[in-house]
């Protein structure tokens, strides 16, 4: 067994934590659903891999003999996973310096502060590669069954990418922490995460409207014009692809790369990572003094207040920001295209509706379960001078009212392309957005607001309605914004959907 304050055994306390978090966040806590979460785990995984069959099957050969259009294709895949890695590890070194709730104490003791945040950020890597090495397993081992042993290679590609990633986001943060200080960071992080998971998305979906009037990432990045301005094929610049594809010598580079960033990493931040640590942790919990100046009490009708009282919570969690930020950032590419379909004439409504009507339904669900599920003060709540009807009521008019002042802009330009598709745009995505919250009300459980992003946990009945409405609603306002019958179809569906979670709620069965 290992001696308290070494490397192995801080290794073994924040094995020990990502696990219980990893089993709580499958489970809810309960341990009775470990069986069905691993029945569940073991059909997606056989479910991804038939997809992967379908979708990267014919791209297999292309580690043969790559050619510039292979690189290049290769590359455009590797920069959007490093981008959402990237996001990804900001977003878990932010929640290292303001969630943990043992700095106070592993700090106390008399083991070294530097190497317990040596092992927290090699942490952090090894949770960032694991999580991407699960999503692309299947396809890396499709691509390996059909076109060579070569492309498991990928799986070591991955692991360097997770370390660069880790290393970058220690670095960015740190940075964040001495330019703006700890309060704005957590606020600044968030979006900065946020912006780097969609950038280069939306980038290439820019360039795809902006060339094709499509939102094919696909057709830019097979493009002739991007083709000609490529280096050639044996430049260095297309390492990172050739890793990905296998050739061992480009492997072992980019994957030595990822090596020494995290190395030098760790080395040069673990030092500093407790004072940062620590002073975000005490804004976190023991900072209440109030700045600036405070606006004069208004008076108002008791839900009037509780509704200004959810948007202004809404407003002020950061945790949301990055959350929402990020739906919000992939309706840029639809509004461009909106835009440009004005200016030239295109018809663009049977691709905008459907996208409009499913982010509305998702982000309505995230807004939904803070005021619903996260309220942090129902007992306060409960003593104010109005009905549980009543406050119902006023949380569900300010998740519409969010979700309407988001959309409302977009909804006014289809308007102007084509007025009936707005309209039906603007039916199913007040509809849509009123699923997600109904769901939400009959499937609430008190709990925190901290843990928004573990929300799915609560009842997996909810999540698959709320996913399975959100989709069901996108179609069904796609076919009738095309003056289509099979809208009908599709929305009894829905409504099915619907009735039988609600069947399945707990404020039905009585619980």
């Amino acid at each position: 067994m290992s001696q308290p304050g070494t490397l192995t055994w801080f290794a073994r306390h924040e094995c020990r934590l990502a696990w219980r978090d990893w089993l709580w966040m499958m489970t809810a806590g309960r341990r009775s659903r470990a069986r069905n979460v691993a029945i569940g785990l073991v059909l997606f995984a056989l479910f991804l891999h038939g997809v992967a069959w379908f979708m990267v099957g014919g791209f297999a050969p292309l580690g043969e003999h790559p050619d510039k259009a292979a690189l290049l294709l290769v590359s455009g895949n590797v920069l959007l996973a490093m981008a959402l890695m990237l996001s990804q590890a900001m977003e878990s070194v932010t929640r290292a310096f303001y969630s943990r709730a043992d700095l106070d104490l592993i700090l106390s003791s008399p083991a070294s502060a530097r190497r317990l945040f040596a092992v927290r950020i090699g942490a952090m890597a090894l949770s960032i590669t694991a999580m991407a090495l699960l999503l692309a397993a299947p396809f890396l081992n499709i691509l390996a069954f059909q076109g060579g042993w070569h492309w498991l290679g990928a799986y070591g590609a991955i692991a360097a990418m997770g370390m660069a990633a880790t290393a970058l986001a220690v670095a960015l943060t740190v940075a964040l922490f001495r330019t703006i200080g700890p309060k704005r960071t957590r606020l600044v992080a968030q979006i900065v995460a946020a912006v780097i998971g969609a950038a280069f998305v939306i980038g290439l979906q820019v360039a795809a409207i902006l060339s094709t009037g499509t939102l094919s990432r696909l057709d830019v990045l097979q493009s002739e014009s991007l083709l000609a301005t490529a280096p050639a094929a044996d430049s260095l610049l297309w390492w990172p692809a050739r890793a990905m594809i296998g050739e061992p010598l480009p492997l072992l580079a980019v994957f030595a790369a990822g090596s020494i960033m995290l190395g030098a990493a760790i080395a040069v931040f673990a030092r500093v990572f407790a004072g940062h640590a620590m002073a975000a942790a005490g804004l976190a919990y023991g900072s209440t003094k109030q700045t600036g100046r405070t606006g004069a009490f208004r008076s108002a009708s008791p839900m009037r207040a509780l509704r200004r009282k959810e948007w202004t919570l809404l407003r002020r969690d950061p945790w949301l920001l990055s959350q929402t930020l990020m739906q919000l950032l992939y309706l840029l590419p639809p509004a461009l295209l909106l835009w440009r379909s004005f200016a030239a004439g295109i018809d663009a409504p049977a691709l905008l509706v459907p996208v409009l009507i499913m982010a509305a339904g998702q982000l309505a669900g995230g807004l939904a379960w803070l005021a619903i599920s996260g309220e942090d003060a129902p007992d306060l709540i409960a003593s104010a001078p109005i009905s549980a009807r009543q406050v119902t009521r006023a949380k569900v008019e300010a998740v519409i009212g969010a979700v309407a002042m988001v959309f409302a802009p977009l909804l006014a330009g289809l308007a102007l392309l084509s007025p009936f598709a707005a309209l039906m745009a603007a039916i199913f995505t007040l509809i849509g957005a009123g699923s997600a919250t109904m769901i939400q009300l009959w499937f609430r459980s008190q709990a925190k607001r901290s843990q928004f992003r573990r929300r799915q946990t609560s009842s997996r009945v909810a999540t698959f309605a709320e996913a399975l409405c959100s989709v069901g609603w996108a179609a069904t306002g796609a076919l009738a914004a095309l003056g289509n019958w099979g809208a009908l179809f599709t929305g009894l569906i829905v409504l099915g959907i619907l009735a039988a979670a609600r069947m399945l709620s707990p404020a039905r069965r009585g619980r």
